[in-house]
């Protein structure tokens, strides 16, 4: 996870060829452990899901802390909690990048006071299982250093923004739950690509439907397919292992229920 590498103005920031596939309003992070000033207190702003990873921006323009993006490799321990009173909130450990702007592990909780949390959750473990394939599995015991990209940025074409139509893999994001997109004059990109691979490799927005994809791209879809979510169990996901070998799924929350 890296700070302040992930926000224009009063836009999100993301690499090229990287797509935005949930956005949600009004989310509170905060963040426990041993912590640099700027990563201290509740912060309220915009959560995104992206092909890449998970991008929160402050609301707060005079916050020392604007932005803080995290791969999914560099997350763990993600558990969904529905209290009995109370907004529903996602919690976890995130790690961080080195050059990133902070060291060590921290804490996180996000709340979603206008609810969403347990949708959100479970998107954010589909992206992460099915990205998990192209990442190297070192990364989650040392993520690779975060640097910021010396091209340029400009504003994003709508596909930056805009989801296929026909999902991922098989897998449509839950647009019902989360039907606004980000406003288009913000979303800025810059002209570098992602350092890392996401939900379709190193591919940009040429993603592959049912036609022309590649045998493992056809096996991820089978297996996307087959996974599914337990409408009496929503902090629980099940994602069938495809037949082939792949890295392990970044989140341990996939094969554990939350209390």
């Amino acid at each position: 996870m890296a700070l302040n590498g992930a926000h224009a103005g009063k836009g999100v920031l993301i690499y090229s060829g990287e797509r935005i596939i949930l956005f949600c309003d009004h989310v509170t992070m905060e963040f426990g452990g041993a912590l640099p000033p700027e990563m201290r207190g509740n912060k309220t702003g915009r959560l995104y899901l992206t092909t890449h990873r998970v991008i929160f921006n402050n609301k707060d323009g005079k916050d020392p802390l604007q932005s803080f993006a995290s791969p999914f490799f560099a997350l763990k321990a993600v558990e969904l909690e529905q209290p009995v009173f109370g907004a529903n909130y996602i919690k976890g450990v995130v790690t961080a990048q080195h050059g990133g702007g902070w060291t060590g592990e921290a804490k996180f909780k996000l709340t979603f006071k206008h609810g969403g949390a347990i949708e959100f959750g479970q998107a954010m473990l589909k992206v992460a299982s099915l990205s998990s394939r192209y990442v190297n599995p070192s990364y989650q015991d040392a993520p690779p250093p975060y640097t910021p990209p010396a091209a340029g940025w400009s504003q994003a074409p709508p596909p930056a923004y805009a989801p296929p139509d026909g999902g991922y893999y098989g897998w449509v994001p839950p647009t019902n739950t989360f039907p606004d997109r980000p406003p288009a004059d913000g979303v800025f990109m810059y002209n570098a690509p992602p350092p890392y691979p996401g939900i379709s490799g190193q591919n940009g927005y040429g993603f592959a439907g049912a036609t022309g994809m590649s045998a493992a791209d056809a096996k991820a879809q089978e297996a996307a397919q087959s996974g599914y979510f337990d409408p009496s169990a929503p902090n629980f996901a099940y994602v069938a292992p495809p037949a082939y070998s792949e890295s392990p799924p970044s989140y341990d929350v996939a094969t554990k229920k939350s209390q």
